[in-house]
């Protein structure tokens, strides 16, 4: 019997004019979104086209209080694009603020990099079906954040509040 093997979604990266893109950190920021696949495994990772869009803290703001009527200042926003029952196709888009990884860094004194590499798996997270609106299932997530992030080889996040 002949496999295909699932090798995880086919990442786009784009950086909105005037964020500030960390060097050398494409790849870094792609294989978060295939450890974080690879960490729900199964039918729910995302397999297809994964867009991921850095923005600033108003745009994400604005795309917050748009489409998740909170215009509240969030970190990343995920959107499923995958139609009922639709395998094939682009499965979704990550909007992340690249700014607000930055400031969460400088007060966690820790490599604004190591943030948005946080934000990507949070967000393929959420494409995966993980929540984190009730405590429940946010300790649910944090347990797959860890593990994409040991994946990573980077340490597990501190406590942060749900996003």
């Amino acid at each position: 019997m002949n496999r295909r093997r699932r090798t995880g979604p086919q990442v786009r990266i784009a950086w909105s004019s005037g964020v500030r893109k960390p060097r050398g950190c494409t790849a870094q920021l792609v294989r978060a979104a295939a450890e974080a696949a690879r960490v729900v495994g199964g039918d729910a990772a995302p397999q297809g086209a994964l867009s991921i869009v850095f923005v600033s803290d108003d745009e994400l703001a604005q795309m917050h209080g748009e489409w998740l009527d909170d215009p509240s200042a969030t970190d990343v926003i995920t959107f499923d694009l995958r139609g009922e029952g639709e395998l094939d196709g682009p499965e979704g888009e990550l909007y992340i603020s690249a700014e607000r990884a930055s400031a969460v860094a400088a007060r966690r004194k820790l490599d604004p990099l190591r943030e948005l590499l946080l934000y990507v798996v949070h967000g393929v997270l959420h494409l995966a079906g993980h929540d984190d609106h009730e405590p429940r299932a946010r300790r649910r997530m944090r347990v797959a954040e860890r593990r994409a992030l040991a994946l990573l080889a980077l340490p597990a996040p501190r406590r942060r509040r749900s996003s």
